[in-house]
């Protein structure tokens, strides 16, 4: 019969293989979000870009594979705590269990398109022409300007909290600090805290522009995560805002590592 303690272990062991995926996801993003900002040509500064990325890199089909397999550790860990409960007094509450499967579906949707992509199938496209192509499909729907607009507010909300978080170090309940020294507390916290905030503006300015597509009633304006992190270049700040959110996202996928090694599941 298996015990707590195993299960416990399992779900451990899954949960820092996800976050250790997540992490390489998201450095790649931010070298080719800031390739972007210094006039470099290459992969686009998205899902796709990364493991385009990867795949030129030795063994790099392996790597692909490897980091499809822990997004689907990711999934697998936020389905156990919508089914489970989350770790923590709070873990079993209705809020936090819908908020995990809301991640489940998220990490589904990336599993299932570097899968894709790493067995030749599919998962080919950017994320802008997947954002343009989601959008026009859904605006076909009765009421779908609507839907569309709720969604990319919901998006556009969900990324304020993510950076609001972040910066309120809300993420240091989850670690281990007592396992941390003082240099590398502080160090993790700072990769937290301005990662958290980068990476919560890429998706409050993506959710930004879903529902300004749905209000011109224009899938066209719609943008995926490389045309968004386009568009912080294109601001008064020019392309410096680009790398200072570029290296936020670097940030947040050493954050990931972080959390790989001493997040409290």
């Amino acid at each position: 019969m298996r015990t707590a303690s195993q299960g416990g272990t399992g779900r451990a062991v899954v949960a820092r293989c996800g976050l250790a995926a997540r992490g390489v996801l998201y450095v790649l993003v931010g070298v080719l979000a800031l390739r972007v900002a210094f006039g470099e040509s290459g992969p686009e500064a998205d899902r796709t870009g990364a493991l385009q990325e990867l795949t030129r890199q030795p063994l790099g089909g392996f790597l692909v594979w490897a980091v499809g397999i822990g997004l689907v550790c990711m999934m697998l860990w936020r389905l156990s705590e919508v089914v489970f409960g989350a770790g923590g007094p709070d873990g079993g509450k209705v809020g936090r269990r819908l908020a995990s499967a809301a991640r489940t579906v998220f990490y589904a949707v990336a599993a299932f398109s570097v899968l894709s992509f790493a067995a030749g199938t599919g998962g080919q496209g950017s994320s802008d022409e997947q954002s343009r192509d989601v959008t026009a499909k859904v605006m076909e729907l009765p009421g779908g300007p609507w839907w569309v607009g709720l969604a990319g507010a919901a998006i556009a909300v969900g990324g304020v909290v993510i950076a609001v978080r972040a910066a309120l170090r809300k993420f240091r309940k989850h670690l281990k600090t007592e396992q941390m020294s003082e240099g590398v507390r502080k160090a993790v916290e700072f990769l937290g805290v301005t990662g958290g905030v980068a990476r919560g503006a890429v998706f409050a300015a993506a959710g930004g522009f879903v529902v300004y597509a749905a209000a011109r009633f224009d899938p066209a304006e719609a943008k995926g995560v490389d045309d968004t992190l386009r568009a912080f270049a294109q601001t008064p700040a020019g392309p410096w805002l680009l790398v200072l959110v570029a290296a936020g996202l670097m940030l947040f996928g050493l954050f990931s590592w972080a959390m790989a090694v001493w997040r409290r599941v």
